[in-house]
């Protein structure tokens, strides 16, 4: 699993940027929606191939790329905009009379990252918040206030495969009886504490690394989020439209990957069950896994996580 910074979407990669517009195969009439619009490079690029006949639907949680999409989309009758997870994308009125094509670019973006007061780096010192709505939920600093350490543990485990994990939970409950965790700074150099040392020859990343990815997904409910979003952008999606998804670790990944294989390709039989319902594919898969070239991964390091999935919504079958 590839984790930390290298988690920022994919704004900055433009061999994957190119593979995602020839993925998404933008129509001129077509109604096209980027339910994680950061700072709006995918959304241009959709735009920039869209007639006046066509629709683009901007979905963020973060309400400054919110503010940042009405700057630069705001006036364009083309354009709506909607602040919320793109799994709330069935309950949005403009996505209801279908898409051609959906976007998903998860994990963190850079701006995230690089603003201190956000709360998702442990590079730089802030308020150890995390949210991608910073009005919605609890932050960080709330949850390890009142987590078991077993809870805390577990989301390490599982959404970051810290080993330690139950070594920091530990520290964490304990510390935070005399001293409550309120900065970045802190929690890193709480997990830096606890960790062994790295070997002189070796090059590893900041210890605190894996803890943040895992508290920051276990914050936003990034997994849960994205299983609704993509069920939300199949029944969305009209016959022959698109779904691509850019993810950044293999928790990611797999989601993906497993539900577009789960409408793709027919379930493994067995025999000795009864014969089941014959299976009827709903998407079609296109081109498999896309990655980086080699020159893109020499320029930016951060295209050495990123993964392209694209698939195509099929004809109902009646």
């Amino acid at each position: 699993m590839t984790v930390g910074a290298a988690d920022a979407r994919s704004a900055h990669l433009p061999v994957l940027f190119k593979q995602v517009m020839e993925g998404l195969r933008v129509r001129e009439d077509g109604t096209y929606l980027d339910g994680t619009f950061g700072r709006g490079g995918h959304a241009r690029g959709v735009l920039q191939a869209l007639g006046s006949g066509g629709r683009l639907l901007l979905m963020d949680k973060d309400p400054e790329a919110i503010a940042v999409a009405e700057r630069g989309f705001g006036t364009d009758p083309r354009v709506s905009i909607f602040r919320g997870s793109f799994a709330e994308l069935g309950r949005w009125d403009a996505a209801s009379s279908g898409l051609d094509g959906v976007l998903f670019d998860l994990g963190v973006s850079s701006p995230q990252l690089d603003v201190a007061e956000r709360g998702f780096s442990f590079g730089k010192d802030g308020p150890l918040d995390m949210r991608m709505d910073p009005d919605a939920g609890e932050s960080a600093a709330q949850w390890l206030a009142r987590a078991s350490a077993d809870e805390i543990a577990d989301v390490l485990w599982t959404y970051g495969e810290e080993r330690m994990s139950r070594r920091i939970a530990r520290t964490i409950v304990e510390r935070r009886i005399a001293t409550p965790l309120t900065r970045t700074g802190q929690l890193a150099e709480l997990i830096a504490s606890v960790m062994p040392r790295p070997k002189p020859s070796r090059h590893e990343i900041h210890p605190a690394t894996r803890s943040f990815q895992a508290i920051r997904i276990h914050v936003n409910q990034e997994l849960a989020d994205l299983e609704t979003g993509l069920a939300a952008a199949h029944d969305a999606l009209r016959p022959g439209g698109r779904l691509a998804v850019i993810s950044f670790h293999s928790l990611e990944d797999r989601i993906a990957k497993r539900f577009i294989a789960a409408r793709a390709k027919p379930p493994a039989g067995n025999r000795r069950l009864p014969e089941a319902a014959p299976f009827v594919p709903t998407l079609r898969e296109i081109g498999g896994a896309i990655r980086a070239g080699s020159d893109e991964l020499a320029d930016n390091p951060r295209a050495r996580s990123a993964v392209l999935r694209v698939a195509e919504k099929l004809e109902a079958v009646a």
